[in-house]
């Protein structure tokens, strides 16, 4: 599976950003795709995820309430918009794919696939 991540920017404290996630190669229908971010000098930090048949979604509580996590399997795109940004959201943003859902704590370690990362910055 190819990941490819794009629509990061600057944007102001305040303002929405839609990242978007476009897939390649093999089919989704098991997967679990989402969303892990990583501020200079932190380590990758998971922000929401969504299992790709039927919907079921996570998000970090750190963003629940503002991001929201979606798909559109047509178009095996995967989206994440983000409302009310605040400074600590400016990361380096990252979609990611595992091959099955998992019923444990997501992290970085636990995924299959990666693509490049998309840096979003908000200016305070």
């Amino acid at each position: 599976v190819q990941l490819q991540a794009y629509g990061g920017g600057l944007v102001q404290a305040g303002d929405s950003l839609r990242l978007s996630c476009t897939a390649s190669g093999r089919t989704l229908s098991n997967y679990a795709m989402g969303w892990f971010r990583q501020a200079p000098g932190k380590e990758h930090e998971f922000v929401a995820m969504i299992k790709w048949s039927g919907g079921s979604s996570l998000h970090a509580g750190s963003v629940k309430g503002r991001f929201t996590i979606s798909k559109d399997s047509a178009k095996k795109t995967l989206y994440l918009q983000m409302n009310s940004l605040k400074a600590e959201d400016t990361a380096v943003y990252y979609c990611a794919a595992r091959t099955a859902w998992y019923a444990g704590s997501w992290s970085a370690g636990i995924m299959d696939y990666w693509g490049k990362g998309t840096l979003v910055t908000v200016s305070s």
